[in-house]
């Protein structure tokens, strides 16, 4: 045997493949890493090696699980797999998870078709079955990966933790693994990136009203902060964590009823706070609903590319129809707001 094959890389008449090791140990560092990538820090490099991975004491006939190079992803599934010897083939997705990658297309048939080629796999295992994840599905055709490389494709469970389960039962899935859940813990994880994704025009806007009240121009106070704020909260967390409850089919509507509790809770209280009253306070009052619900109707909007409940044409139709009304909006709260500043 050549001194590769007793490192561990893989040998064959083809090629020489390397095969990186790894265990089911999640370290502190991982942790911190996958935390980061949730609130949006160094998140697009947040990414392993594609290729071959061996789990445990491997040989020939060990699964091979197939799963993105996203490494939250990686982590995520190879956490689950304790007690279990198999390979696990990593796609190039350009470090997205493996249900948007199937989206875009990266966890696609011909992602997997090369990187099947490229990683000499027939080489590695004896038998021709690969378990790809439930949710990776829509970007991958099964019979084009038989029918051009000799493997089969099994679809795995929808959660990595239930993939060891499935392959205790032989590689069986109960309805329960079948089932997307998208609950509110799940839609709470994913309102980080959405709140990075909106920080940098909140400061924007907020910088904006500074100046704009410093020279005298506009007329705004700490409530008018709160009250922006609030809504930014309310579509961008509150809205998506609500979202079965909210009524409404359209994400951007259920952004735009939850924005419009918060501007009526805003008016009720800014009233009482103030004793502000008179023609004053109703322009004012005008302004926050308009401007705060349409706030909240685009950040909740935003939220469809994190969702399970959306495709990417009913993204587009919805798009085409709510922006121009919160546009309008909000430019209608600006006018507003000018007219309240110079009148009064």
């Amino acid at each position: 045997m050549s001194d590769c094959c007793e490192k561990g890389c893989a040998c064959s008449p083809k090629k020489i493949v390397s095969i990186t090791k790894v265990n089911t140990f999640i370290s502190f560092s991982d942790r911190i890493g996958g935390c980061k990538a949730r609130w949006g820090i160094g998140r697009m490099k947040y990414e392993v090696q594609p290729g071959v991975y061996a789990l445990g004491s491997t040989d020939v006939t060990s699964p091979v699980l197939v799963t993105a190079n996203y490494k939250l992803t990686f982590d995520t599934l190879r956490k689950e797999l304790v007690g279990v010897n198999a390979w696990i083939l990593v796609l190039d997705t350009k470090g997205i998870n493996v249900w948007c990658a199937a989206g875009k297309g990266t966890f696609g048939t011909q992602e997997l078709l090369n990187r099947i080629a490229l990683t000499n796999l027939e080489g590695i295992v004896s038998h021709r079955t690969l378990i790809l994840p439930q949710l990776g599905a829509p970007g991958v055709s099964a019979h084009e990966i038989t029918k051009q490389s000799g493997f089969r494709v099994v679809y795995g469970p929808v959660s990595a933790k239930d993939v060891k389960a499935f392959l205790d039962a032989g590689m069986k899935s109960t309805a329960e693994m079948r089932r997307v859940k998208f609950n509110a813990y799940d839609r709470l994880v994913l309102t980080p990136m959405e709140i990075v994704g909106a920080l940098k025009p909140v400061i924007i806007v907020v910088l904006v009203g500074f100046f704009l009240n410093y020279f005298g121009i506009a007329k705004l106070g700490l409530i008018d902060l709160c009250a922006f704020l609030g809504s930014v909260f309310a579509g961008a967390v509150l809205a998506p964590v609500l979202l079965p409850w909210v009524p409404g089919k359209a994400f951007s509507f259920k952004g735009w009823f939850v924005g419009l509790i918060w501007a009526l809770i805003v008016v009720g209280q800014g009233a009482g706070l103030t004793g502000i009253s008179g023609t004053f306070a109703v322009l004012r009052g005008i302004e926050y609903f308009l401007v705060l619900p349409a706030v909240s109707a685009f950040l909740t909007m935003n939220f469809t590319g994190s969702s399970t409940y959306t495709s990417f044409s009913g993204v587009l139709k919805e798009m085409k129809i709510a922006l121009p009304f919160i546009l309008s909006a909000v430019v209608a709260g600006i006018v507003l707001l000018i007219v309240d500043s110079i009148i009064f």
